[in-house]
């Protein structure tokens, strides 16, 4: 079966039941992905499937289909983080740090889909992201905070436009 995992196509010879999140780490050898409870109640396995957020422990690879997978690693790299990443590192969110790549790819969703939600719409977005050490406020930070950034980088081509509009109706 093939599947296309951080843009990349692999082939892997697996059951058809098995989860996910066992081709990521086992065949795949791809780590962020964490197993928390294996029933989809923790949400620390969490990818995107086409952009949404899906419990990797609980999805068979048969349903993936030709479906993109994006994972933790997909997003960002330790030298050129998401923005959602780098409000991480710049909140300092992780305590122990295990729920945090379910956590980020939770977040990355709710930002792909609205770059202003309101406290209200990032607590219903994370709600199924379980943190044990109990960092949910600094998470939301990191969320407002990457939110603000992506909007800022949204605004700049309209911007420079604008300043380009400006520059011509002068000359």
């Amino acid at each position: 079966m093939k599947i296309n995992v951080n843009g990349q196509e692999h082939e892997v010879d697996v059951a058809a039941d098995m989860p996910l999140l066992w081709v990521l780490r086992d065949e795949l050898n791809i780590k962020g992905p964490k197993f928390g409870c294996g029933i989809a109640q923790c949400r620390a396995c969490t990818v995107h499937l086409n952009g949404q957020p899906i419990p990797s422990c609980s999805f068979p690879i048969s349903a993936v289909g030709g479906a993109e997978i994006t994972t933790i690693e997909g997003l960002g790299k330790p030298d050129a983080m998401s923005l959602v990443q780098q409000a991480w590192v710049d909140h300092q969110v992780a305590q122990c740090g295990y729920c945090q790549p379910g956590q980020i790819m939770s977040a990355s969703a709710l930002l792909n889909k609205n770059s202003n939600p309101s406290d209200e719409e990032i607590d219903t977005a994370m709600s199924a992201n379980l943190c044990r050490c109990g960092t949910y406020p600094r998470i939301r930070a990191a969320v407002k905070s990457a939110a603000k950034n992506i909007r800022e980088i949204e605004l700049t081509p309209a911007i420079e436009s604008e300043i380009d509009n400006q520059s011509e109706v002068s000359s």
